[in-house]
């Protein structure tokens, strides 16, 4: 009987096509032979669903990139809490902080559906690093950027209200700056987005209706369409003001009622 177990990620690394290198976006900070040195040492690879690009304790080799498809960072192999970092749709790329300190991973990335990855090896950043004035401010630019998603995706831990955890992790997906492959549409499911959110699939079709009828999103075929991405990042803090201005409220009738009792 023929072995159909599939070969480790690594070993079905193959060149990319035309088209893979266009969705690399920062290839075309790069001057002439730095990006023909780049391109010479880059990998593709398709990644099936639940396959892992990075483990928990593994050596970072690699740079990662999705060209197409929905990866998830988490740490679900740690011994403390499973916690869901963030999702990585197509055009994001990430790891280069463990690069930078050569470090073994602290976070698995795992594909949630068929995925096109690119691999960047280490050494080959490393050169980009010390010749590219350009390729140093994009990386810089991502630490950057990906230091406040960090820091709002620990904020949108203590947020206990669904709708306002579905918003947040939505506007994370469509950051022009960390994934600028996204545009304003992004082929996800309501499946999806419920693992990387941490709901039901039914309660995140809820509240993706809420933010709809608040005109900041539309929900399509295959996907979803943001209308109004400033709107949809202050979703949470307008929700929040409004609870707060009911709970002072009720509590404002509360003092007058005990006033007139006393």
């Amino acid at each position: 009987m023929a072995d159909t177990t599939p070969r480790p990620l690594r070993q079905r690394a193959r060149r990319p096509t035309a088209a893979e290198l266009d969705a690399i976006p920062w290839l075309k900070l790069l001057d002439g032979g730095q990006r023909e040195q780049a391109v010479m040492t880059l990998e593709v690879a398709d990644a099936q669903p639940g396959e892992r690009l990075c483990r928990i304790g593994r050596p970072a080799t690699f740079w990662f990139g999705v060209v197409d498809g929905l990866l998830k960072m988490s740490n679900d192999d740690s011994t403390g809490q499973a916690v869901t970092f963030t999702g990585i749709p197509p055009g994001g790329w990430f790891g280069e902080g463990t690069l930078l300190k050569r470090e073994s991973y602290r976070y698995n990335i795992q594909a949630l559906r068929p995925s096109v990855v690119a691999g960047l090896p280490i050494e080959s950043f490393h050169a980009l690093l010390d010749g590219s004035i350009a390729f140093n401010r994009f990386v810089l630019d991502q630490l950057n950027e990906r230091l406040g998603q960090f820091i709002g995706a620990r904020e949108t831990d203590r947020i206990h209200d669904p709708d306002v955890r579905v918003a947040r992790n939505l506007a994370a997906l469509f950051h022009p700056t960390l994934y600028p492959g996204v545009g304003s549409w992004l082929r996800i499911t309501q499946q999806e987005l419920g693992y990387l959110v941490g709901l039901s699939r039914q309660r995140v079709n809820q509240a993706l209706h809420r933010l709809a009828q608040a005109g900041l999103i539309r929900i399509e075929y295959g996907g979803l369409r943001v209308l109004d991405l400033a709107g949809l990042r202050r979703f949470q803090a307008e929700d929040q003001a409004a609870k707060a201005t009911a709970s002072g409220s009720a509590r404002g009738s509360d003092a007058q009622r005990s006033a007139v009792i006393s």
